[in-house]
């Protein structure tokens, strides 16, 4: 026999239903209980050791093979090791570290071929995982202080492409000029 139906009030609100499993993991203190981005994290980046190197690939670079496809599932995937992040109260700028790990990763990986050969090497997930692990694990000056220094070179980084644009249109214009300057003398207009 089902359980009977609570009788409701207007406007009455009511409490939200809560995963007891969920719950359970979240409350838990064992590691293997938070073991998700782990495996994620080893599943996505590290699952394979290319032979006769040191090198390890995962899902990740493999997926990006796909254009599009295959760097939004893998995306997708890595989403949740943000997830294991908010559930476990990083700070924000940390948050936002993370999230970058994932954006940078997902819009090379949309490069066809390089794409592939830079998930490799940039191996967001495991960067995430790290930061994850050294928050849980009471550290968070030291997360503080690396997330810090990411956006100090991400500064850095974008003032540097900004600086070769303008030195780039600096280089057109003086060419232009040049150029225009050549054709008036060679057509004795100066």
């Amino acid at each position: 026999m089902p359980a009977p139906i609570p009788d409701l009030k207007v406007d009455e609100v009511l409490p939200p239903q809560i995963n007891p499993i969920a719950a359970k993991l979240a409350a838990s203190a064992d590691p293997t209980d938070r073991a998700t981005a782990r495996i994620l994290a080893k599943y996505l980046d590290e699952l394979l050791r290319l032979p006769g190197t040191n090198v390890r690939i995962g899902l990740d670079p493999i997926l990006a093979l796909l254009p599009g496809v295959g760097d939004t599932v893998a995306s997708g995937a890595g989403v949740i090791i943000l997830i294991e992040a908010l559930r476990s109260g990083v700070s924000i700028p940390v948050f936002l570290h993370m999230t970058l790990n994932m954006g940078i990763n997902f819009l090379v990986g949309l490069i066809p071929g390089a794409g592939a050969v830079a998930s490799v090497f940039f191996k967001s997930n495991s960067r995430n995982l790290h930061l994850l692990t050294t928050w849980q694990e009471g550290q968070k000056d030291k997360v503080h202080y690396s997330t810090l220094r990411f956006y100090a070179g991400l500064l850095i980084l974008a003032a540097l492409i900004i600086s070769f644009i303008i030195i780039g249109w600096a280089f057109y214009a003086w060419l232009f000029v040049t150029a225009i300057d050549a054709v008036m003398h060679a057509l004795g207009l100066r």
